[in-house]
């Protein structure tokens, strides 16, 4: 088995290609350090921040010895690839210090290019002897082993799975703090964006889809029924709140079906348009502020300050207005963005609508039907197959320039998920980050309240078991996307995060 074969196989773009090149390195250091009578520790279990550690050396590596996996060192600003592994260095014990530091990359370096990184480590990382292996070193090591290699070659898949899920359980919380720093020296950079989901406008007391959904059902059932003297406005609302429970239909199948109800001329007309715009605000919970804990929080990070803004664009997938309110009522200079055309100044903040925009007042904004109104099933599709259609463009721009902060997403969008996969290539980084709720083994394995809370698992150290591992896959897959994974338990905790964030 050649590894060129393998790193061919894999390919060399993105974080999905770096991770199954660094699996295959990993088991395959580990197959031999441990033949050879040595002891090996991938960082889950070794030496903080390095992605393997060896304590006593193997080979002609005598004493402790560190790894780190590279697709390509040459793409790596390596003095501060050096300066960062130096602080790692650094916060070592005296007794476990480092004395041998190992680069492998799938990417070939040249010599010069080898002798000018080697020139650069032994400034900044003085005392360490380093050295750079290419593929031409693994293969050395893998044709001492063709049949284990060849396994490993073959299962990179499963042996990455197993290596997430064999993790030991970190205290997520502590581990969110540590989290929380990297985030707020990444806002504090100035070359930042939020990306607003639907949790977003929820936290404000609007509907969420289905309720949108079963709105709209209601107005075009009405208009069907309409005379019939035995059928009510709130027997339909009934049906139709029982058809959803009972059938449960795809939210954007049953969205092109109402498109095609409300509005007989075939296309995405006012009418259309109304009833949504309609909808929208008509079922926004009053009992909620309109300027909630949540949005209140996401304007303050957008606020200017004396070295200028930190925040360069939100992205928004909220029809609404809701977040534009509060920017106008904390004086911050904003422009709504909801088609091509629509230009900002550089003072200004641009809210990207890149789903569509109904604000509740629409005299105050021009060319709102120029906006591709993303509800139906033909809106979604016709975004998702035109890769330069300007909301796509807007936020691949976002992605790949600035670090990303996902509010309010349930990151399942496969839009998202796509332009997030092409923007991580080439990048060996998490650049982005993304709250998502983590399951409670209360929630998990209880329903109910008081007397009528009943236990629906039986086994709960399965159970416990069984989220740890959940919750790791979850940020495993976020990872190959390029984005770290902010846990949280109570949506109540999300406004304080933010405030953190900006030490408000």
């Amino acid at each position: 088995m050649l590894v060129s074969d393998v790193v061919e196989s894999i390919g060399h773009d993105g974080l999905k290609s770096y991770y199954s090149f660094e699996t295959f390195v990993i088991n395959i250091l580990e197959q031999h350090i441990s033949a050879v009578g040595g002891t090996f520790y991938t960082s889950r279990r070794g030496k903080k921040g390095f992605d393997a550690y060896s304590p006593s050396g193997f080979d002609e590596y005598v004493g402790p010895t560190a790894f780190e996996v590279k697709m390509s060192i040459a793409r790596l600003p390596i003095r501060q690839v050096a300066l960062h592994i130096n602080r790692m260095l650094l916060s070592d014990l005296p007794e476990q210090k480092i004395v041998n530091l190992i680069l492998i990359t799938a990417v070939e370096a040249s010599e010069e290019f080898s002798r000018k990184v080697t020139k650069i480590f032994s400034r900044e990382v003085p005392g360490v002897r380093i050295d750079i292996w290419g593929v031409e070193k693994l293969q050395s090591i893998a044709q001492l082993y063709p049949e284990k290699a060849k396994d490993i070659a073959d299962n990179l898949f499963t042996l990455r799975l197993k290596s997430a899920v064999d993790k030991p359980p970190l205290d997520w919380k502590t581990s969110r703090e540590e989290i929380l720093d990297n985030l707020r020296s990444s806002y504090l950079k100035g070359q930042f964006s939020l990306f607003l989901g639907a949790g977003v406008s929820s936290s404000a007391g609007m509907p969420d889809w289905n309720t949108l959904l079963n709105s709209l059902f209601a107005s075009y059932l009405t208009k069907e029924f309409d005379g019939a003297e035995t059928v009510s406005a709130e027997d339909i609302r009934g049906l139709v709140d029982r058809l959803g429970k009972v059938d449960d239909p795809s939210a954007l199948m049953a969205a092109r079906y109402l498109r095609k109800g409300l509005d007989q001329s075939g296309s995405e007309s006012k009418d259309f348009v109304a009833a949504i715009t309609k909808s929208l605000y008509l079922l926004r919970n009053k009992d909620r502020p309109i300027s909630s804990a949540l949005i209140k929080s996401i304007s303050r990070l957008c606020m200017p300050r004396r070295t200028g803004a930190k925040v360069k664009a939100l992205v928004t997938y909220n029809f609404d207005d809701l977040v534009e309110r509060q920017l106008t009522t904390n004086s911050i200079r904003h422009r709504c963005v909801y088609n091509q055309s629509e230009m900002y100044d550089p003072d200004e903040l641009p809210v990207y609508h890149v789903h569509g925009f109904l604000p509740e007042s629409v005299g105050s904004y021009e060319g709102l039907d120029k906006s591709t109104l993303v509800f139906s099933e033909e809106g979604y599709h016709h975004i998702y197959s035109d890769s330069y259609h300007w909301s796509n463009l807007v936020q691949l721009n976002c992605l790949r320039e600035h670090n990303c902060l996902m509010v309010g997403l349930s990151m399942s969008d496969p839009n998202l998920r796509r332009l997030l996969d092409i923007a991580a290539r080439g990048i060996e980084g998490h650049k982005h980050f993304a709250f998502m709720r983590r399951l409670s083994i209360d929630k998990f394995c209880y329903e109910g309240r008081d007397e009528e809370r009943k236990q629906k698992v039986e086994n709960l150290s399965a159970a416990i078991t069984f989220l740890q591992r959940h919750h790791t896959l979850n940020e495993r897959l976020m990872e190959e996307l390029g984005v770290t994974v902010i846990w949280y338990e109570s949506h109540e905790e999300i406004p304080d995060i933010l405030n953190q964030i900006g030490r408000f």
